[in-house]
């Protein structure tokens, strides 16, 4: 059959006329076809799933009541557009509770469709040809995929454990601070689950106000902070110069699928965010909207359980690694655990990347994770795993997870 013309039509930033000849996959796109393959070819056995992060509970009765109603409100049947004033004023409550940060719904809040949306976003605000995108390594690379569709440059900082999982801004070259228009940072962070202080967070603000970078500071994690109170880079002393922020409805309040979330800080930044969001989007759901203001007015009975869940599974976790032979330690924020890959099994199976081992592990022992090779062979376990029946279900699903690695004998 003769080939399309729209083979030699597609754009360079997707692969050109190459586009849909290789066998590239997205990272998360091809755990998920390992999940499927692994559960066609073992029906009725349990898949743990340890990969993607979902929270596997529901949002809580109130929030759910509160969209039951929403959705059945006639005025809430339009285009949202850049936002409804009652869900940014319930955004700007919420960050003045729980960070202590005043800000200013109209100017200094823009709601999204989640915070990949965002992310996806703002290079179009600032990325022209030749410019650079600070990224951290290993991390979600949504950001840094569209600053190269727009012909800008992706500078990625390693984040190793010596440094506390905190990027080396003093390494780069004045050429790369010359041309830096985004640094992208992530605290708590994904996959490694450690949190910034205080002093990395005015050490980076310093940083981009003296070389003109605007931060983005994705907090979708924020509220999950096991060591002392959720921190907010606006709350530090001339960020709200130089920074912008994202906060996400799915992590702290069990909303994933309903994707929402809101950019705020910089007013500047955020009128810009919310002029390309314009041309990008109708704006979420009204309905969705107003019953996440439910949420947010009920954070200190909400996030704060999901908190504990999640640090109690991640605590148990790591002393079922601990006994495997893994190196874990409970993260400081997140749902994640972020362990150095093992180099073989007493099966004779190597493991020269994390990615070998995650294949191994999802084909022989239908435990799906996410594996990092950033930095080296890592694997990143999730505690979003489903077990829906408390702790009690919690200590079932990790005592399978022992007993399908009990004879691996790893090593390290």
């Amino acid at each position: 059959m003769a080939e399309s013309f729209l083979q030699s039509n597609f754009a360079n930033r997707i692969g050109g006329d190459q586009f849909g000849k290789d066998t590239k996959i997205y990272k998360f796109e091809k755990i998920k076809r390992a999940k499927r393959a692994a559960m066609a070819e073992n029906p009725g056995v349990e898949l743990i799933d340890m990969g993607v992060g979902e929270p596997d509970d529901m949002a809580f009765p109130p929030v759910v009541n509160a969209m039951k109603s929403e959705v059945e409100k006639w005025e809430n049947r339009i285009y949202a557009d850049n936002g409804c004033a009652d869900f940014k004023a319930a955004a700007a409550r919420y960050m003045k509770a729980l960070y202590g940060v005043e800000l200013d719904p109209d100017t200094e809040i823009c709601h999204s469709i989640g915070s990949k949306s965002s992310l996806s976003l703002l290079p179009s605000c600032f990325i022209n040809p030749g410019d650079i995108a600070l990224l951290t390594i290993p991390g979600y690379p949504v950001m840094g995929t569209w600053t190269k569709y727009l012909g800008g440059e992706v500078i990625n900082l390693p984040l190793l454990e010596e440094n506390g999982y905190l990027p080396d801004l003093d390494s780069l070259t004045d050429d790369q601070k010359k041309r830096a228009k985004l640094l992208y940072l992530n605290y708590p962070n994904n996959p490694t689950g450690a949190t910034a202080t205080e002093e990395f967070f005015q050490k980076a603000v310093n940083f981009a106000k003296e070389n003109h970078i605007l931060i983005v500071s994705d907090a979708a994690y924020a509220p999950l902070n096991f060591k002392g109170k959720p921190l907010s880079i606006l709350s530090i002393p001339g960020a709200m110069d130089c920074a912008v922020e994202l906060h996400s409805m799915s992590k702290g309040f069990n909303m994933t699928g309903w994707r929402l979330g809101w950019v705020c800080g910089n007013a500047l930044a955020v009128k810009a965010f919310a002029t390309v969001k314009d041309n990008a989007d109708s704006g979420q759901f009204l309905a969705i909207q107003k019953a996440a203001i439910a949420a947010l007015d009920d954070q200190a009975a909400i996030t704060p359980a999901i908190s504990e869940k999640y640090e109690r599974r991640l605590t148990s976790m790591v002393n079922t690694l601990k006994k495997l032979g893994f190196n874990a330690k409970v993260p400081a924020g997140s749902f994640y655990l972020y362990v150095k890959a093992p180099k073989a099994s007493s099966d004779g199976t190597k493991f020269a990347t994390g990615e070998d081992f995650s294949q191994w592990l999802i084909k022989t022992k239908l435990i799906s994770s996410v594996p990092w090779d950033d930095v080296g062979p890592y694997v990143r376990f999730s505690a979003t795993f489903v077990a829906r029946g408390g702790k009690a279900e919690e200590d079932r699903v990790l005592a399978e997870f022992a007993n399908r690695l009990a004879d691996a004998k790893f090593e390290f």
